[in-house]
């Protein structure tokens, strides 16, 4: 039901030509810093974990609990966010979830207990869930197909960013100051992003597609008439859900949780893999050590988008117009296959088997180095296409799969260090470098078969007039 040789009608024409190309930066540079900040909050929480710990007189495997809350918070915010932006629109998801996010961060930073820590916690996590599924949304809204791989691949190397900065100003903040001033900061931070949506984001839904719209056309179909009033609606957030049920939904969430495993598998762990082997203690050093793998993101995703588009140009000029939406997957085959699985393998041969001193220290770096440009070449792509083929329902999608993914790693990543105690950093590594070669296979079957899987289950897939 996807595939077709029409032109987009003019109505999707105007819809994308709404919002001037510098208005696009503005608005694609707003959510991509709402993307950056839920990343940030939760990797900026675990360095500080010890100082949070002995300040509380609790334990850390205690306050661990915090970043297992999170998780939640996040998974079930993400989602709420998503249903609730297809119904009232954007730009409102932001304009409560990120007071909602300073609200719990100053909760976190004066928190006394370690009940009040747990809950604010879990407000904070949920106030900044909407940055990722509502700004994977945003970016459907105003790019075209053969625009979007580029600015979706742009949108994560910012949120992938916060992934990397945050253990290096945690670690630092935790050991130069007090853990608390991090909260304070995030707070502030918040609170500049919502004035900043507040007078230049404007809503990007596309007309007449909001179920606000939707239910006032439908009452003034009965006679009735608008008196303007809000109207709660109360929505099923779990809905989102059942768009898994779709296998290349499924599949593409599977190979991009597959390759993140690889880049937590090698940031968790580090003060124990890269602090013990070459004896750096210090946790502001240690979180330097996270920069190779932001660049390889900043440097990756907007060049997998960017190929991603290409992909689909060349293709769809091939078949004479004919649109296969499988086509931006193509490009995403070559990190999963080989950047993703032999930059963790390296890692985990170098830290065993490698030089000591400043040479080791430098191979392992390139390894994370080629991790995050390979992470980022599955990630942008595979989220580009999930946009593709339910574009109306972006945010959903992009919410389910974050819920799904965010599940797996949770599990994933706490098994990194027993496993390292039990069986080695080369045997665990390279148990990493299998599962992200899986992704691999998980994308070839999607490019070979994905005519016959979308159409085995299909959930409203896009079509191309609707693109």
């Amino acid at each position: 039901p996807l595939l077709g040789d029409a032109a987009p009608p003019s109505k999707t024409q105007a819809a994308y030509a709404r919002f001037s190309r510098s208005q696009k930066r503005t608005i694609s540079a707003l959510v991509s810093y709402s993307g950056l900040l839920p990343l940030f909050a939760g990797g900026s929480f675990i360095p500080s974990i010890p100082e949070i710990a002995h300040d509380l007189g609790s334990t850390p495997k205690i306050i661990s609990l915090a970043v297992s809350i999170s998780i939640f918070s996040a998974a079930v915010g993400s989602m709420t966010f998503a249903t609730y932006s297809s119904f009232y629109g954007r730009r409102p998801m932001y304009m409560v979830g990120l007071p909602l996010l300073c609200i719990g961060s100053l909760g976190v930073g004066t928190s006394t207990r370690i009940p009040e820590l747990l809950f604010w916690r879990f407000v904070q996590a949920f106030g900044a869930s909407g940055g990722m599924s509502v700004g994977g949304g945003i970016i459907a809204d105003i790019y075209s197909l053969t625009e979007r791989g580029t600015a979706m691949g742009i949108f994560h190397a910012a949120s992938l960013l916060g992934n990397a900065l945050a253990p290096i100003v945690g670690g630092w903040v935790a050991h130069y100051t007090s853990w608390r001033y991090l909260q304070f900061g995030l707070c502030l931070s918040g609170a500049l992003l919502w004035l900043l949506m507040l007078l230049y984001l404007p809503e990007t839904s596309h007309p007449g597609i909001t179920g606000w719209e939707k239910l006032i056309e439908a009452e003034h179909a009965e006679g009735k008439e608008d008196d303007g009033r809000f109207r709660w609606a109360w929505l099923n957030p779990l809905e989102c859900l059942w768009y898994l049920r779709s296998p290349v939904i499924l599949l593409t969430t599977y190979s991009t949780a597959a390759t993140l495993i690889t880049e937590y598998g090698l940031q968790v762990p580090m003060a124990h893999t890269i602090g013990t082997r070459y004896g750096i203690t210090n946790p502001a050093l240690i979180g330097a050590c996270f920069i190779p793998m932001g660049a390889g993101n900043i440097l990756g995703a907007p060049l997998a988008g960017w190929m991603s588009d290409r992909i689909v140009i060349k293709y769809r000029e091939k078949r004479g117009g004919v649109w296969v939406p499988e086509d931006r997957l193509r490009g995403s085959r070559i990190g999963a296959a080989t950047l993703v699985p032999l930059s963790v393998l390296g890692s985990g041969l170098v830290t065993q088997y490698g030089p000591d001193g400043m040479l080791g220290l430098a191979l392992n770096l390139c390894c994370f180095f080629v991790n995050g440009v390979g992470v980022d070449t599955v990630l942008a792509p595979n989220s580009a296409y999930s946009v593709d083929i339910m574009r109306e329902k972006s945010a959903q999608v992009m919410a389910a799969g974050a819920a799904l993914r965010s599940s797996f790693l949770a599990i994933a990543v706490a098994l990194v260090l027993p496993s390292m105690e039990k069986n080695g950093v080369l045997i665990t590594d390279a148990l990493g470098a299998a599962i992200a070669f899986t992704a691999f296979l998980s994308i070839t079957i999607c490019i070979r078969y994905g005519d016959k899987l979308r159409a085995a289950v299909d959930i409203g897939f896009t079509t191309i007039d609707e693109l």
